[in-house]
């Protein structure tokens, strides 16, 4: 069978792709930190350039925006500090009244629907004595335990932490050589297209990005202002990092909800502070899911909610982690590369019926 040259380009592209793909599946352990770093380099960018226009070089505008993130991270886990160092003696008290309250109240309503709950509340509290009552030594000598039992897991989390921040150093620095390295291995006759087809993903990725920066703010507010409105102590911390850990897609959400759980269970001990958590939360997820999303972000990317879960479903199984992370915005690359074959595909001979 002989072959058109435009079906031999076709075959050529595809056997190309599908050899990516298939690296890109055998590679996926080692290509973490290397994609992560080359997304948030992308995001990085424009506030390098923004300072190198500003006279100052390149080498300092990197180093101070990589500097800038890492704090920012950082701040958002130190944001745990507060919240831990008041939450952790309040919890070595408070679960033996819990275990007790739940006995007197809950075990007999249980019983009679058939179900014999007791708990043990001197085991509990002898539990509780001997792993909350623990100094700093005791607490690091169990860490260091657990780190040589799972030795390649933690070394693999600090060998990502450590490449991390070097990939992302060398991506600023030479963001724009590379991207013109990578611009010159597109035919020449293929570069409109591509070109057109690159500008539209930088757009929707950008508008992405700040709708996505916007719900953040936004959810940190709200959180912070209605959890201090319920007369919540640790108001402000948790509802600071519940807003800005929404950038995990519901990882974040569900870290916020167990550290106001635990705050209202030990702030309160009763009925009103899990109502009020119940309450709170419940009113920030419509607000995140029907109002702030949808508007500053959905629209712009173009996903329904049932591809947002499959993204995040499927990134997950190949990267871990960092595949939830990244779902969302390489998801948005594919609404777009979808739109444009399915242009191509109604303006085909494949789809038009022949004239008669």
């Amino acid at each position: 069978m002989t072959l058109s040259k435009t079906q031999r380009y076709a075959l050529a592209w595809t056997a190309l792709a599908l050899l990516c793909l298939g690296l890109v599946w055998l590679l996926s352990p080692v290509l973490a930190p290397f994609l992560t770093a080359g997304i948030l380099a992308y995001a990085l960018s424009p506030a390098v350039d923004a300072l190198t226009r500003r006279r100052v070089p390149r080498l300092l505008a990197v180093v101070l925006v990589e500097l800038a993130a890492v704090v920012a991270l950082l701040s958002l886990f130190l944001l745990l500090l507060p919240i831990l160092s008041r939450e952790l003696p309040q919890l070595r008290e408070q679960i033996p009244v819990l275990a007790n309250a739940l006995n007197k109240h809950v075990a007999p309503w249980l019983s009679q629907h058939g179900l014999n709950v007791a708990l043990d509340t001197a085991s509990i509290k002898a539990f509780v004595l001997k792993y909350l009552d623990a100094n700093i030594e005791d607490w690091l000598a169990t860490a260091l335990s657990s780190a040589r039992i799972g030795g390649s897991f933690v070394l693999a989390i600090v060998g990502n932490a450590v490449l991390l921040p070097v990939v992302l150093f060398y991506l600023l620095h030479d963001w724009h050589l590379l991207l013109g390295r990578a611009w010159e291995l597109v035919p020449p006759r293929l570069r409109p297209p591509v070109g057109h087809f690159l500008r539209e993903c930088d757009t929707m990725l950008g508008q992405y990005l700040r709708g996505q920066l916007l719900v953040m703010l936004l959810l940190a507010v709200y959180y912070s202002l209605a959890l201090l409105l319920a007369g919540f102590d640790l108001a402000l911390p948790v509802g600071i990092f519940t807003g800005l850990a929404v950038f995990i897609p519901y990882l974040g959400f569900g870290l916020g909800l167990l550290l106001a759980l635990m705050a209202a269970l030990l702030q309160f001990a009763n009925l009103y502070g899990l109502l009020a958590v119940a309450v709170v939360f419940s009113l920030g997820q419509l607000l995140e899911s029907f109002v702030l999303t949808p508007r500053l972000v959905g629209e712009r990317i173009g996903l329904s909610p049932l591809m947002v879960i499959f993204a995040l479903l499927a990134f997950g199984h190949l990267f871990g982690f960092v595949g939830v992370l990244i779902a969302l915005p390489v998801s948005a690359l594919g609404v777009v590369a979808a739109r444009r074959l399915r242009e191509a595909y109604l303006t085909s001979a494949l789809y038009q019926s022949p004239r008669s």
